[in-house]
């Protein structure tokens, strides 16, 4: 028998691993739409199809796509140095050893280039252990653990602050998760000439109708924002943020690796938009090669052995996953996206047309979906 999508977000709502959820599963001009529970633990108010939540990294595909657009321009190049835009990284250096101590550290080979931050191979990042010296830099110096927009330094400063921390790896060597999206969002902004929340605005959410995405939640959109809260034990749900909290004002980082705010309908415009090839109501944004760039693996074995931590049966695209080998019903090769810290997921198969997004406001334990996601992965397969 085929669990309902309801039900299964209704399971854990009962439970109380999470006050709500809103889910979307699509094929073509089917849409389910599921909104259980409530947008904070004291029912507030119940949660509905456009409850903004905050996304995490689910923001790194539309930042991808949004470099694709500038390259296509001409305005950057996949294989061009970031140093033309990014000075701060013109002569990086690397540690001798990944657990050794930071300050022993050789020239890196090559430079840093685009193509390097869309893949995760640029040698910044999040490997299989998170103790290792640079790491734990990354997280002290540049604020890369959970998202907190507020108190992250602004771009200039946070590129001083990176030229700083060498890398763990060779450029090309290995995978690694996380800071690239940042790095890129600074640098297209800076190749743009405009801050990365007008680039996206202008070039995705404005002509993708995606209303209510953005990294602030304007004064009056305020009661559409979900709390958003962590599972601390014994204690339950404990608040991390409120409505009125870090997203309810610009923050000084614009992150490209998790700072958005969106919608299920919002986020679904944009994957239809890729599984259209690039277009939208007659407007091409993206060409098809750039999609397929996009949504097709691009790592070697070993450069995924240096992510195993976080990729499950997946490589990796230009900002998101792609799905390489069944490791459980929910994965489907050629599944291109990604999951979110903050509990939210969104994924396209571009060989099926189908698209899953599922947003909660529980922070994830770790990098393994829980149950929840692995749940609604396999209900989304069978609707």
């Amino acid at each position: 028998m085929l669990t309902s999508l309801r039900t299964v977000l209704e399971t854990h709502v009962d439970t109380g691993a999470i006050p709500g959820a809103v889910a979307l599963v699509a094929r073509g001009d089917r849409i389910d739409v599921e909104a259980v529970g409530s947008v904070d633990v004291a029912g507030t108010a119940p949660m509905d199809r456009d409850s903004i939540f905050r996304i995490a990294s689910i923001t790194k595909p539309l930042v991808a796509a949004a470099t694709m657009m500038l390259v296509e321009d001409g305005r950057i190049g996949l294989d061009e140095p970031v140093a033309r835009w990014l000075p701060e990284l013109a002569s990086p250096v690397v540690v001798r050893t990944p657990t050794g101590p930071v300050d022993d550290v050789v020239p890196a080979a090559r430079p840093i280039t685009v193509e390097d931050l869309l893949t995760f191979t640029a040698g910044y990042g999040f490997p299989y252990d998170f103790t290792l010296p640079v790491v734990k830099l990354l997280f002290d110096e540049l604020g890369q653990g959970p998202p907190e927009p507020q108190a992250v330094a602004a771009p200039d400063e946070w590129m001083a602050t990176l030229s700083r921390i060498p890398l763990l790896h060779q450029p090309g060597d290995g995978w690694l998760y996380n800071t690239g999206s940042d790095i890129l969002g600074v640098l297209i902004a800076r190749a743009a000439g405009c801050p990365l929340p007008e680039l996206l605005a202008e070039r995705l959410f404005e002509p993708l109708g995606m209303v209510d995405t953005g990294f602030a939640v304007p004064a009056g959109k305020l009661a559409r924002l979900t709390s958003f809260y962590r599972t601390a034990e014994a204690r339950g749900l404990e608040l991390v943020d409120a409505p009125e909290g870090q997203w309810s004002s610009p923050p000084p980082f614009p992150s490209g690796a998790g700072g958005l705010v969106s919608t299920v309908d919002d986020w679904h415009a944009f994957a239809r938009m890729l599984l259209a090839g690039g277009a939208v109501d007659g407007r091409r944004l993206l060409s098809p090669a750039s999609v397929r760039q996009m949504t097709t693996d691009q790592l070697s074995e070993g450069q995924r052995e240096a992510g195993r931590l976080f990729l499950e049966g997946q490589g990796w695209g230009f900002g998101g996953s792609v799905d390489i080998a069944p490791t459980d019903p929910w994965n489907v090769p050629g599944r291109y996206g990604w999951v979110g810290g903050t509990g939210t997921a969104a994924y396209l198969t571009p060989s099926t047309g189908a698209v899953s997004i599922l947003l909660t406001q529980v922070e994830l334990g770790g990098p393994t979906p829980p149950d929840l996601m692995r749940e609604f992965w396999r209900c989304a397969a069978d609707l």
